[in-house]
This record gives C-alpha cells, structure tokens and sequence, in this order.
C-alpha cells in the first residue's frame, strides 16, 4: 500500500539528518500521533547527501480525520530510502521532497512547498547531535530490506 501525505496536510514539522553515510536519522510531527522517529537505511540525493535539515510545514492541517488514516504509521518508521532531496526533478521548481520505504513495504511520499525546509549551519546541527545519536544507536542492525515492487491497484492515494 502507498500513502502519500500531501504538503497540506498531516505532517507539521521535523529534521533528517544524513550525517552518518548510508544512514538517514531524524523525528517528524504528524497530527493526532505526535512525534515519530525515523531510521533509514540510504542517502540523501548528491543536491544535500551529508547534511542535515529541518522544515516547518506552511501547509499543515491538524484534522481530526488524520488519526484514523495515520494510525497504521509505525513509530519508530524503519525503512529504506527512495528519494531525499530539495530538487527532485529537473522539470520540475525546486522543492523539498522526501519519500522512503518502511520495513514492511509501504510507501510514503511528502512533498513540502519551495521554503519549508531548509539546510542547518554547523551551529544548528549541533543542537541535533545528542538526538541524532539516540535514534541511531536505539534503531542500528534492524533488518532493513529493500521493497517489494507495488502494484499500482494495491496503491491509496490520499
């Protein structure tokens, strides 16, 4: 199954941090469930692969429908990345878009408007630092496997 959480909608703020090579790190705030953690194995694309950046969703809704669409959401969300990066495409305007696989095979896409993100000087990233440590130390030798292809009929888009 596929879920994508649109730029206007349930994810409200956070960081990934990819200063360790091959792994990607950080927390997101998404309504009704709070904070999540994030283990990844991959890099970001080469436009920020090694840095660190948080965001601030302009277009965050906290709709009381989010819990029941959110609630298969695992915490900590351990996967895989497919795509980090804050120009994904080059017919496309630069913006922050970020998508992974999680351990079980779902898909997650977010895609934030030009400005909701932005990349941490070495004194911001330093507030990181303690955090980035934890979740990588809590989560480090999970069984990361790469996804399954998914049928696009098996996906949902909402």
């Amino acid at each position: 199954m596929a879920e994508k959480f649109g730029g206007y909608r349930w994810v409200k703020e956070g960081y990934l941090d990819n200063r360790t090579r091959g792994v990607v790190v950080g927390k997101m705030t998404f309504a009704s469930l709070g904070p999540i953690e994030f283990y990844l194995n991959g890099d970001f694309k080469p436009d920020i692969a090694g840095r660190i950046f948080s965001f601030k969703n302009s277009q965050f809704v906290d709709d009381p429908n989010s819990a029941s669409r959110l609630l298969d959401l695992a915490n900590p969300q351990i996967g895989t990345v497919s795509s980090i990066s804050f120009d994904p495409h080059p017919l496309l305007a630069p913006h922050p878009y970020i998508e992974w696989f999680s351990l079980s095979g779902d898909h997650y896409r977010i895609e934030l408007q030009e400005g909701d993100a932005r990349l941490l000087d070495l004194a911001e990233a330093s507030c990181y630092e303690e955090q980035s440590r934890t979740i990588r130390q809590a989560y480090a030798g999970r069984s990361v496997k790469p996804p399954a292809e998914t049928r696009s009929s098996d996906q949902e888009w909402f």
